[in-house]
């Protein structure tokens, strides 16, 4: 809409690529986010952190012996996340080298200020999102016997601390990705979406279906 209303093509061609870019990748997000879903048997997010309570062994990315689909997932989900939220090296909607600044090349001030407001929620969202479904949410990557002692304040600030910690880190792994892989090319990145990160998500769903029917919890 931000890039429609400046009526000029430069943020017009950069709405566009946003939008195509989100849809493409929201797809494989949502299939990396069934298969948690899957294997925890809820869509209940404080039920997903508390199936990996006990230690860092048992978060979704690092528990035998799903962390053969589970790390990748948690791979394509991180590189989607730079995807959905416009971040290097996908940040094809606002290339300068293109588009001048794609689709806010035309506001300044407040507007400008809301559109980063909003990008930067959106990766700090992602962040958290991906310290839930993968990284144990909140839970230490440590077993805690000693909270049982401890009152509900100080466990629920021992639970936050860890939570921003693992928040903090994601946070610097996609400033990292900013400073060290260069930009892809457009048809580059709509490939990846639909021709990689899509089946490769699809397969997943499979092999976690499987494991929860056929396997020895099923």
């Amino acid at each position: 809409m931000g890039g429609w209303a400046s009526n000029s093509k430069y943020p017009f061609l950069g709405s566009l690529r946003s939008a195509a870019q989100m849809v493409s990748y929201e797809v494989s997000i949502g299939f990396v986010i069934i298969t948690v879903i899957l294997l925890t048997g809820s869509m209940n997010l404080q039920t997903i952190v508390e199936n990996q309570a006990g230690g860092f062994w048992h978060w979704h990315a690092f528990a035998l012996p799903t962390i053969i689909v589970m790390f990748p997932m948690m791979v394509v989900f991180f590189i989607s996340a730079l995807a959905e939220t416009n971040r290097p090296p996908f940040d094809l909607p606002e290339a300068e080298s293109e588009l001048v600044a794609g689709y806010q090349v035309e506001y300044s001030s407040t507007p400008y200020l809301l559109f980063m407001i909003g990008e930067y929620s959106n990766i700090v969202f992602m962040c958290a999102l991906i310290s839930v479904l993968f990284f144990g949410g909140w839970q230490a990557p440590f077993p805690t016997p000693f909270l049982a002692s401890w009152a509900p304040t100080a466990v629920s600030f021992f639970g936050f601390m860890w939570f921003a910690i693992k928040i903090v880190f994601w946070f610097f792994m996609i400033a990292m990705a900013k400073a060290i892989v260069p930009r892809y090319r457009y048809d580059q990145l709509m490939r990846l979406g639909w021709k990689v990160f899509l089946p490769t998500s699809l397969v997943a769903v499979v092999l976690i279906a499987a494991w929860r029917v056929f396997g020895p919890q099923a």
